[in-house]
């Protein structure tokens, strides 16, 4: 047993959709997030940089007492991951592109990624999409700005209605029946990439659930969670100033006040 906090970080907001996901499996786990407001976006930039960012945090995360770190960035997890795990002991747990569920489902035999270019430039994507590309046709595109609308409360927005409808709609046109969200902002957008999609019978697919079963996974193997009847405690850290960190925190205390929600619900 071990009651010291998994960490979690991305880029900024987005990783808490990888967040709420590890509260709703894992909820006698105290968990730290860290959002580096200060450098988001991470997709343009090269790989030396995202590692240099990854590291500085994953330091400031062990000198925390993390006992797991999530890389709840796509583009992190693609430029930085392989670094990290060959340097610090520590057990990292990573964005999986979720093409092959995506592949496997499809009736259409046409699917789409949303990315960055970070990730599409990746290897890990690379690889993963020819391993799962036999009888479907992979079609990608890059999120263009998505990420600055997430960051600046701006998912529901016209904006964002009219950002997703440009990247979204060429895709649905050549039949695409499963859009992988393949960057942890973009499950904020979902309410708006469904009213975009409307009635079209489109699945989105969001990694974030399975990547909360492999931290269990991982825990659980090395004897690592925390004891029965643990009291978690979620605390919010970020490169941004005091105002992004706040926001930071408003944000998964609403996630938590909805998973609250649906377990009362639950029981009822």
């Amino acid at each position: 047993m071990n009651n010291n906090p998994i960490a979690v970080f991305d880029s900024g907001l987005g990783g808490l959709s990888v967040w709420k996901e590890i509260v709703r499996a894992l909820p006698e786990e105290s968990i730290m997030y860290y959002g580096d407001g200060a450098n988001c976006p991470y997709g343009g930039k090269s790989q030396a940089e995202i590692i240099r960012l990854s590291e500085a945090i994953v330091r400031f995360l062990l000198d925390r007492g993390a006992k797991l770190i999530v890389v709840a960035c796509n583009t992190a997890t693609a430029g930085a991951i392989s670094y990290l795990r060959a340097h610090y002991a520590v057990p990292f747990v990573g964005m999986e592109p979720a093409v092959k569920p995506a592949a496997e489902h499809s009736e259409t035999g046409v699917i789409a990624i949303l990315a960055t270019a970070g990730t599409l430039k990746g290897k890990l994507f690379t690889e993963t999409s020819q391993r799962f590309s036999a009888g479907v046709k992979i079609l990608t595109r890059i999120g263009e700005g998505f990420v600055e609308l997430i960051e600046t409360g701006r998912a529901n927005s016209t904006q964002a209605e009219e950002a997703v409808r440009r990247t979204v709609e060429p895709l649905l046109a050549q039949g695409v029946d499963r859009l992988v969200l393949g960057c942890t902002h973009y499950p904020f957008l979902a309410e708006t990439l469904r009213r975009v999609i409307g009635d079209r019978p489109v699945e989105l697919i969001d990694p974030a659930p399975a990547i909360a079963r492999r931290v269990k996974e991982v825990l659980t193997e090395r004897n690592e969670l925390a004891e029965a009847g643990h009291l978690a405690k979620y605390d919010y850290f970020s490169s941004g100033d005091e105002a992004y960190r706040g926001r930071l925190q408003e944000y998964g205390e609403h996630l938590l006040l909805g998973i609250k929600e649906e377990n009362e619900h639950g029981k009822k």
